[in-house]
């Protein structure tokens, strides 16, 4: 069997430690030599690796595959990485997990308005006036998902146990029909949602999808919550609804991002920023450590990238 060999390009150093358990490393060093990156010929990238651009490529003579530790290639991955055949794969699967997990929690917790009941016991000391209203609780509620990505299909899984409706939005997939889960259009799906979470990626078309038209169609005291991108919303739009009283939102990501200190979504009842931890953090990265070892394993072993993401579907995905 022919090692491979591999280099890492993850400038945070204390992160391989961090994504590469001690077991990890060793069933790598079983199929491949850890070289300098300028004779590599398997990169093993993460979040903050540049840009593999035609000269980070000149002086990577050797590279046949990349395999990204995290989730999106898009910032990573450009045309002459196709170019010169090089193959591409990705843990934005595995990264899917977790986000999915998050959101789950995000739309019991929201429904029982436990973020807002919590800021009102805190302010207050006053557990009877915190409390949420007759109409809090997830029995019989409806959920609406927007993109039936990775994340949006493993939400919908996750939501099956609840005895909850569930909406799905997406023109590019047809999703089978059963159970509690139906397929509309997104008009309906915001009318018909008591919460809404959104799972699309950010593409010219999905810009600003969530806009004051969109967010005007939403139920009153509805939730949104967007673990997807923040240049999906219209953020001027929703802070004015979130304002006036009328919807809440659970935010994991912002346009702009960060959003500035002083901006009024920190401060107004109703809207929960959390600073970008849907996705794996902790102990989640082992996660995407076993991915990648297990993706270049199977590439020594067999030729096969069972995450491959090709140049065709990389414009269409997040």
């Amino acid at each position: 069997m022919t090692r491979a060999r591999v280099a890492f390009d993850i400038p945070e150093t204390a992160l391989i430690d961090e994504l590469f358990s001690a077991d990890a490393l060793e069933r790598l060093g079983s199929v491949a030599d850890i070289v300098d990156p300028g004779s590599a010929s398997v990169l093993i990238t993460g979040w903050g690796s540049a840009a593999l651009t035609t000269d980070e490529l000149e002086r990577r003579p050797a590279l046949r595959v990349v395999v990204h530790a995290a989730g999106t290639v898009k910032r990573l991955v450009t045309p002459a990485v196709w170019e010169r055949g090089i193959r591409v794969s990705s843990c934005a699967g595995a990264n899917s997990l977790p986000v999915a997990e998050y959101t789950l929690g995000t739309i019991l917790l929201g429904a029982k308005d436990a973020f807002e009941s919590a800021r009102r016991y805190r302010l207050t000391g006053d557990m009877h006036a915190a409390r949420p209203g007759a109409d809090a609780g997830a029995y019989d509620i409806t959920v609406g998902v927007v993109g039936a990505s990775r994340i949006g299909r493993r939400l919908v899984e996750l939501l099956a146990p609840f005895d909850i409706d569930v909406r799905v939005y997406d023109p590019s997939v047809e999703l089978p029909a059963g159970g509690r889960v139906r397929q509309t259009s997104l008009d309906e799906l915001l009318a018909a949602s008591d919460i809404v979470s959104l799972h699309a990626p950010s593409l010219p078309e999905t810009y600003r999808m969530i806009g004051a038209a969109e967010l005007a169609m939403m139920r009153d005291g509805a939730l949104l919550v967007n673990t997807a991108r923040g240049a999906l919303v219209d953020t001027a739009a929703l802070t004015a609804e979130i304002a006036a009283g009328r919807l809440r939102a659970v935010l994991d990501v912002t346009d702009p991002e960060p959003l500035p200190i002083d901006h009024p979504l920190f401060s107004l009842p109703g809207a929960t920023i959390t600073p970008h931890i849907a996705g794996s953090l902790g102990n989640e990265l082992g996660r995407l450590g076993e991915q990648v070892v297990d993706e270049i394993v199977s590439f020594v072993r067999a030729g096969i990238l069972r995450h491959e993401i090709t140049r065709a579907e990389l414009p269409l995905i997040a």
